[in-house]
């Protein structure tokens, strides 16, 4: 059985706001970061090539993050798309479904992502996996309550018989606060990093350069990034004119 290293961390990072922030999370605490990410026939596959722009610029910002930043994993997982239609893997407009909850919702997904990470993280010798879920700023997703991570990281612990760590470090946290941290992680150059080369958009729309991003401006990802980055900045500005 592989000795878990706890100063060893995998992000599961999607090449958006939220996991591009828990990567500075994690390259601030931890001597070596690993990242993964899945390919699930998402429809703004872009993110998969921001994810690399992310990967290529983040070790720039923060004193020593360059030497603690390890391989970047890539993960099929494809056959979510193959078990449900959602907004997020068909060609449908979003919506909210009979259940109460956005047609963006994928069963499973985070569950599975998850678990999957945790089979990679015992194989790489890695305590800490970190996940960029919230419950207190997002679309009512069931599986980004903190109760559901927990319960995962329950099943991993008991069904490997190790002692993993999920870190959720944006879990209480609302939009225009992960910008904030965002800030104090890597400063000014963190936040323009993640205006300019992440992607949350779920229909992968980077014509429009906004203030806050690239995106379609109007799906729930862009409407909680436009959100919380124009709740930070008048907080910003509310603190500049204090001064």
């Amino acid at each position: 059985m592989p000795e878990l290293n706890p100063r060893h961390a995998l992000v599961l990072f999607s090449g958006g706001q939220d996991s591009a922030t828990c990567l500075a999370w994690a390259l601030d605490r931890f001597e070596h970061v690993e990242t993964v990410g899945f390919d699930y026939g998402q429809r703004h596959e872009v993110e998969m090539t921001a994810r690399r722009n992310v990967l290529r610029e983040i070790v720039t910002i923060g004193g020593g993050w360059s030497g603690r930043l390890g391989p970047d994993h890539v993960l099929d997982l494809r056959v979510l798309g193959q078990v449900g239609e959602t907004a997020l893997t068909h060609d449908m407009t979003i919506a909210v479904a009979e259940s109460g909850l956005p047609n963006t919702f994928v069963p499973g997904r985070n569950i599975l992502f998850l678990t999957v990470a945790g089979a990679l993280a015992y194989r790489r010798g890695t305590k800490h996996l970190i996940a960029g879920v919230c419950e207190t700023d997002f679309s009512g997703y069931p599986d980004c309550r903190d109760d559901s991570v927990k319960a995962v990281q329950v099943a991993l612990n008991l069904g490997m018989d190790q002692r993993f760590a999920v870190d959720t470090p944006l879990m209480w946290l609302d939009k225009s606060e992960t910008w904030d941290l965002a800030e104090t992680l890597g400063g000014k150059a963190l936040v323009e990093l993640i205006v300019e080369a992440t992607h949350s958009c779920y229909l992968g729309d980077r014509r429009a350069r906004r203030d806050w991003g690239y995106g379609c401006g109007q799906c729930p990802a862009c409407e909680l990034r436009r959100a919380g980055y124009e709740r930070y900045r008048a907080r910003r500005a509310a603190a500049r004119a204090r001064t």
